[in-house]
């Protein structure tokens, strides 16, 4: 089980290492063309949500690493679950239906992330 939460959690790092750090550093022009939804939203919200999104991989990861509060992970995973639920809600709000398959799939590998999590490190 620790084997497949790590495979988990090192996809999701990957997936948000790359869409926190772009919302974190770029600027609504040149997020526009991949997330057309920044145009609705302040910026300072944009970037408070890849903050979390880099939150959640610091605690997806270091935790667990370091041994140090492991359990630390399951929190993470069910933040990122809130956050792919509100990404979900904000799509569907937007009439963008068929956007919202990867927030899905991002929603399912952070589910299976908090059950690994639960499992291998909270015990």
């Amino acid at each position: 089980m620790t084997v497949a939460y790590w495979i988990v959690a090192g996809l999701l790092s990957v997936l948000y290492l790359y869409s926190g750090g772009k919302k974190v550093l770029q600027t609504k022009d040149q997020l526009r063309p991949m997330m057309a939804w920044v145009d609705d939203m302040p910026l300072g919200l944009v970037r408070t949500i890849g903050v979390l999104e880099l939150l959640g991989v610091v605690g997806l990861v270091l935790p667990p690493l370091t041994g140090v509060a492991p359990e630390l992970a399951l929190a993470a995973a069910i933040g990122l679950v809130l956050l792919q639920i509100g990404a979900a809600g904000l799509h569907l709000s937007r009439g963008e239906a068929k956007n919202i398959g990867l927030n899905l799939t991002l929603l399912v590998l952070a589910g299976v992330a908090a059950w690994l999590a639960a499992i291998v490190w909270v015990g």
